[in-house]
């Protein structure tokens, strides 16, 4: 996709009032803009999906516990989410080109110190340093394209934005996994490294910079307060499958993020101009619209790293046999996103999200029925449901979010939606694994594995539900030698089910909150009413 082909695609370059552009040369500016925001946003769900199917080989690679494998993803999808507001921000104070290239480089430099990595711990490390980095090149990307487009344009260009996001779902995991079989795991962050560079050329070349005159100064306090309670949770949670919920370490972690929650709260509310204004948490639609990604991370998100570990560890497939059986699940993001922002001229996008929801938690229900170590078919159609379900709303969110504040606020606006979205989906995911461990030690109880009575057989049986909930057999079985692998698969399968349960009753709630609170009708009785 060339510049050229992305101002056809949003409309004539000729000056006009309503295509969105000024002149031909800044509607050339514009597409070069788009085209460098569109290749960067590549890399964000390449990073995410093709991490998951890299855990099992970075892991027989570097070693590693189940809680520091667990935190490959974590430790990105923490610092991205915690930083976004800021990161909107700075990308409204000092620039938005600036940061949106700050950004793509730092991620560029830690792709490729992941390829170097020698053990997991320094790898946690760079992963977080890479999120940062990610923060930085969403804020500035996205405020950069609501600068440069207007109107009807604006929703074009935040349309094919989500439809990049689609690629990089869909092409992710078996982009990876062909990778980790032929070259190695090193090579899916190589891969992002070289699609980082294709962006920054663009972008050097031909976006324009631009920035909030009315801007203040970084909420360092809130900052700090808002990083230090979603890290201390995210910590605690995955702690928590390990040591139980009652350990003192997880409820010393737990009170210390809510600690930080309660003084984050106090800040925004004290600051003269802070990066969250929780004033708009008293509007429906606001809150509705900050639904939507969390939505999606229980019925999309969490599927996108807990299967891959499901397919390779449990089942025993191929990274290349478990990147094409994921192309079911996020295969839909490349033309759904695109048929919903269509539909938006017959029904309300609260409508359509809430009716995406439904449909999601059929998938959901359809792939409960699924045991593992069934014929790899039998996934297809409930993954291709679920997103199909979940590509109704990602379509129309992105394009939402930007009209919850004025236009000189757009850094402020994506901010506040990516940190909902990106930050619920590091909870959702830490929530999820420690909620199917939990189920896996319930299940391994029922089957009756503590032969011998005492501490020592209870840590043995929880050890080896971190490792199946993290999608290690083979250790699994070793903390259980009396244990066959057939009844380890069984309780895998029935711990799985009864998660998807949970997904399903999450899923169908956010269902009927969106249709509550997004949902818009014209009065005169004709058409439904795009939000």
């Amino acid at each position: 996709m060339t510049a050229d082909t992305v101002s056809s695609e949003l409309g004539s370059s000729e000056p006009s009032p309503s295509n969105g552009f000024g002149t031909p040369s800044s509607a050339h500016h514009a597409a070069w803009t788009l085209f460098a925001v569109c290749t960067a946003a590549l890399i964000l769900p390449l990073s995410f999906s093709g991490g998951a199917i890299a855990t099992p080989a970075i892991g027989r690679d570097l070693g590693g516990s189940p809680l520091a494998l667990s935190w490959i993803t974590n430790a990105f999808m923490l610092s991205f989410g915690s930083l976004l507001m800021a990161a909107g921000t700075l990308a409204d104070r000092y620039g938005r080109k600036r940061l949106f290239m700050s950004g793509v480089a730092v991620f560029v430099l830690m792709s490729l110190a992941l390829g170097l990595a020698s053990n997991v711990m320094w790898f946690d490390v760079l992963r977080g340093v890479q999120g940062m980095g990610a923060a930085a090149a969403l804020a500035g990307g996205s405020a950069s394209l609501a600068q440069a487009f207007d109107g009807r344009a604006r929703m074009r260009a935040f349309s094919l934005l989500g439809t990049s996001f689609g690629i990089g779902l869909a092409f992710g995991p078996i982009l990876a996994g062909t990778l980790i079989e032929h070259v190695g795991w090193r090579a899916v962050f190589l891969s992002g490294a070289v699609i980082g560079t294709l962006a920054l050329l663009p972008a050097a070349w031909r976006m324009r910079e631009s920035r909030d005159p009315a801007a203040h100064a970084l909420d360092w306090g809130g900052t700090l307060s808002f990083s230090g309670a979603l890290a201390l949770f995210t910590w605690g949670v995955l702690q928590a499958a390990g040591d139980g919920w009652h350990h003192p370490r997880v409820l010393k972690l737990l009170l210390g993020a809510a600690v930080f929650l309660v003084a984050f709260v106090i800040i925004e509310r004290r600051v003269a101009r802070p990066m969250l204004d929780l004033s708009l948490f008293r509007y429906p639609r606001f809150v509705g619209v900050q639904l939507l990604p969390v939505a999606t991370c229980y019925c999309f998100v969490v599927l996108l790293v807990l299967l891959p570990l499901r397919f390779i560890g449990i089942e025993g497939r191929s990274e290349i046999a478990a990147g094409l059986a994921m192309m079911a699940l996020s295969a839909p993001m490349l033309v759904v996103p695109s048929i919903a922002a269509a539909l938006t001229r017959y029904a309300s996008a609260g409508l359509l999200s809430g009716i995406g929801f439904l449909i999601a938690t059929l998938g959901l229900f359809l792939l409960s029925r699924v045991a593992p170590g069934a014929a790899a078919h039998k996934a297809i159609l409930p993954m291709l449901v679920i997103g199909i379900g979940t590509g109704l709303p990602w379509g129309l969110m992105d394009g939402l979010s930007v009209s919850v504040v004025p236009t000189d606020r757009a850094g402020m606006a994506t901010g506040i939606f990516g940190t909902t979205r990106v930050a619920g989906e590091g909870i959702a995911l830490a929530i999820v694994s420690a909620l199917l461990a939990g189920l896996i030690d319930w299940r391994l109880t029922a089957i009756g594995t503590l032969h011998a009575a005492g501490a020592l057989a209870g840590d043995m049986q929880a050890q080896a539900a971190r490792y199946l909930a993290s999608g290690d057999l083979t250790h699994a079985l070793a903390a259980l030698p009396g244990v066959s692998s057939s009844a380890l698969l069984a309780v895998y399968g029935d711990a799985f089910t009864w998660l998807l349960y949970v997904l399903m009753a999450i899923t169908l709630v956010s269902a009927l909150f969106v249709f509550g609170f997004l949902c818009e009708w014209r009065r005169n009785g004709q058409a439904l009413a795009a939000s």
